[in-house]
């Protein structure tokens, strides 16, 4: 049975790398603040820690 061409697929999203989750973290710690700035490297690291240390976890698992 051949598929058929005129079914478009849904685009089915990239995983973010590592480094664009934890961006995407640590912005949301800033909205979370209210977007008060001065606490860019603290977001980012905590980012960090929260996304790596659940990878971790979920290799330990």
């Amino acid at each position: 049975m051949k598929a058929d061409s005129r079914i478009k697929r849904a685009a089915i999203p990239k995983p973010a790398s590592g480094e664009e989750e934890i961006r995407q973290r640590a912005y949301e710690l800033f909205e979370a603040r209210g977007g008060e700035e001065g606490h860019e490297l603290e977001d980012w690291l905590r980012a960090e820690e929260e996304i790596k240390g659940s990878k971790s976890n979920a290799l330990a698992a």
